[in-house]
C-alpha cells in the first residue's frame, strides 16, 4: 500500500472519523457513527481504497 492520502487530508480524516464516532457514542446519530471507522482508518494508514481506484493522490512525491 502505497500513501496515497496528504497530511491535511489526514489531519480532516482523523477529526471527522472521531467526531463520527463521538455523536455515535453519545447516541445523537445512534449506529450510524460507526462510519467513523472508515475516515479514522483512512487517515491513520494514509491510504484510501477509493483514491487508489479513481487514480486520486494528495500526499506530496516524497511520501
Amino acid at each position: 500500500m502505497q500513501c496515497n492520502v496528504g497530511k491535511t487530508d489526514k489531519i480532516l480524516r482523523i477529526i471527522a472519523g472521531l467526531a463520527l464516532l463521538l455523536l455515535g457514542a453519545t447516541g445523537v446519530i445512534g449506529w450510524w457513527g460507526l462510519i467513523g471507522l472508515a475516515p479514522l482508518a483512512t487517515g491513520l494508514l494514509g491510504w484510501c481504497p477509493a483514491y487508489s481506484l479513481l487514480g486520486i493522490k494528495t500526499c506530496g512525491k516524497g511520501q
